[in-house]
């Protein structure tokens, strides 16, 4: 009829409503909060559809810019991984849980070094209800590494405690060039600095 709520509810303020009409007024009002809060939830699964989106546009327009065949730019990722990622006792090394990152390291090993397979060792990290053979297994055949270069250990303080299906162990790829972990820590670090001193913010758009 076109009236406001707000003057409705003036007019109807001092009636006084049975327990059967608070009884469905209170079913709908839960039924109007379930749909609500379902509305609620697309909408906020289509603004993080879009986010990530837009995010994933961006990132491939940066790497639209880059040179892949450029191996002094693939020498600079690999050494600002390394100096978040990378061990510095000793030998040249990475640990994660993520092989995506072991296997680019790997990759730029074999493309930046001339590093053979034969000269890949890895460590795995695993908590104790896990099975050091079939794990061996998966990061065997996710890294293109032979099984016999894996070797295993047990965290003897996760005994009790259970395991998510998902999680692999940690899994630490190394070589025994020390020479490549000097070189890649003083290029990230060099990096840095070059950055963090030049003052010029003139890339920045």
């Amino acid at each position: 009829m076109g009236i406001p709520r707000s003057t409705l509810s003036g007019w109807f303020k001092n009636i006084i409503l049975t327990d059967t009409q608070l009884k469905i007024l209170e079913a709908q009002h839960q039924k109007g909060m379930i749909k609500g809060r379902k509305k609620a939830v697309l909408w906020h699964n289509q603004q993080k559809e879009n986010h990530l989106s837009k995010a994933k546009t961006q990132a491939l327009d940066t790497l639209s810019h880059i040179n892949f065949k450029d191996v002094h730019i693939t020498e600079l990722a690999l050494s600002m991984l390394y100096i978040g990622e990378g061990s510095r006792d000793n030998l040249t090394s990475i640990g994660n849980t993520n092989p995506l990152i072991l296997k680019f390291f790997i990759s730029c090993l074999y493309k930046l070094y001339a590093i053979k397979p034969a000269e890949i060792k890895c460590d795995l990290h695993l908590r104790y209800d896990q099975d050091p053979k079939s794990l061996i297994r998966y990061w065997s055949k996710t890294l293109s590494i032979p099984q016999n270069s894996f070797h295993s250990t047990k965290d003897i303080r996760t005994k009790g405690s259970k395991t998510y299906p998902n999680y692999k162990g940690v899994c630490i790829v190394r070589c025994g060039k020390m020479a490549i972990l000097r070189k890649l820590v003083f290029l990230s670090e060099e990096f840095c600095n070059k950055i963090v001193t030049t003052g010029d913010n003139s890339f920045i758009t």
